[in-house]
Formats: structure tokens, sequence, C-alpha cells
């Protein structure tokens, strides 16, 4: 049986990249089913864009400040890049920018973001804070496909960690991004396996997925 073809990643970013890291990292290993062809911004300086280029990955970035033609110009125009990599998946790591609706279509069911928030709770910006304002015992992050509604799409998968007295923004930001290192590349390993299948009600479904797997997607949340 001849290798099979990895899937091939674009991973858009906007600050320093700790997300597309961990998939670096990821891919590293010679069984990892997907390839990073290529890492994008919107902030020339991401610390992102450097991080992709110490891995030998192409780098790109286009400002949108006052980039002629708005939202939708801007995204068309890095859409063609995206289509010009040869990119299978697109990747939202901390990419800091809306995507506009005639974007999400172009990419639709081929379009991935990391939210730190165990959506459907807490959409959108300055979540870590709402969470604690809400008194909540456990938060988390979510892996979901994007959709024109920003927040909304269907969840592939979620990490648990549990709200701790004394905590700040920061401290639950820091326990969240762990899990989400640990969820973003096993989602992607399960798309590129062709696992992963979503039906008419939006509810998703990881075709084989065993206790390790999940076990790794949502560990047992610990007190430290």
């Amino acid at each position: 049986m001849g290798k099979v073809t990895p899937l091939k990643l674009a991973v858009l970013v906007s600050g320093g990249g700790s997300n597309l890291q961990a998939i670096i990292d990821a891919c590293k290993a010679s069984d990892y089913p997907a390839e990073i062809v290529l890492v994008f911004s919107n902030q020339p300086d991401a610390g992102g864009l450097e991080r992709a280029r110490r891995a030998g990955i192409r780098a790109e970035a286009i400002s949108h400040k006052g980039f002629e033609g708005g939202r939708e110009a801007y995204d068309s125009t890095v859409s063609g890049l995206i289509e010009e990599s040869g990119a299978d998946l697109v990747v939202l790591a901390g990419y800091l920018r809306l995507v506009s609706e005639s974007f999400v279509t172009r990419w639709q069911g081929r379009l991935i973001n990391i939210h730190p928030s165990l959506l459907p709770s807490f959409k959108g910006l300055h979540v870590h804070q709402a969470a604690l304002d809400a008194g909540v015992k456990y938060s988390g992050c979510t892996v979901h496909y994007v959709v024109p509604e920003v927040d909304s799409g269907p969840i592939i998968a979620q990490a648990v960690v549990p709200v701790l007295p004394g905590d700040d923004a920061g401290t639950l930001a820091q326990r969240i991004l762990k899990q989400e290192h640990r969820i973003y590349p096993q989602v992607i390993r399960w798309i590129a396996e062709g696992r992963v299948s979503t039906n008419d009600a939006g509810i998703v479904t990881v075709a084989d997925a065993n206790a390790p797997d999940f076990a790794q997607i949502n560990p047992v949340p610990e007190p430290n």
C-alpha cells in the first residue's frame, strides 16, 4: 500500500501563532496525515509568520488596512492565495478578522476555527472574562466548521477545563490554551483521515472514534 497523500493546510493567523506551532509540531510526525502549505496573516509583523519561516513553510502577509475594494476584495485576494497554494483545508488559528460571507461560501465545509469557550456559550470576544462573570465552573475550547454567523458552525470537538477559585481572565486563558494545542491537531487528523461528517441538522459525527481519541480531546479536568 502506497503512502497516503497528506491533506494540505492553509493556516491563517494574526498573532504569535501558538496554535500554528502545535500544528507544525504535529506535522513533523511521520504518521501525521496533513502538511501545511501556506501560512497567511493580515498582520505583516505577526509572530506566526516567523514560526512558519523557521519551519520552512511558505509565509505570506497582506495588510487589510486600507485595502482597495474593502473586505470582499481583500478576502477574494486571500482566497486566491489559498487556492494557488493547493490547500484542501483552511485553518483559522487566531485569525482576528471576521471573514466575509463570500469567503465562507467559497470554502464551505473546508474552513475550521478554534474558539476559546464551550460554544454555544460565550461567542465573540473577551470570552474568558465573560465566563468568569457568569460564574461557570467549567470552560474550554471548541473546534467548529465556520458558517456566516459568527461562532455558530457545526461543532467537531470540545475540550473542558475547570474554572478555579482565584482565576482571572489570563490564568483561565492559559489553561484553555493548553487544551487548544491538543484538540486542534487531533481534529485536523480526523478530517485528514476522512472520519468527520456532518448531517443535515448540522451535527458532526467522527467515525471510528475510540476511547483514547476522546480521552485526548476531552481529558479529565485537572485542578492545577
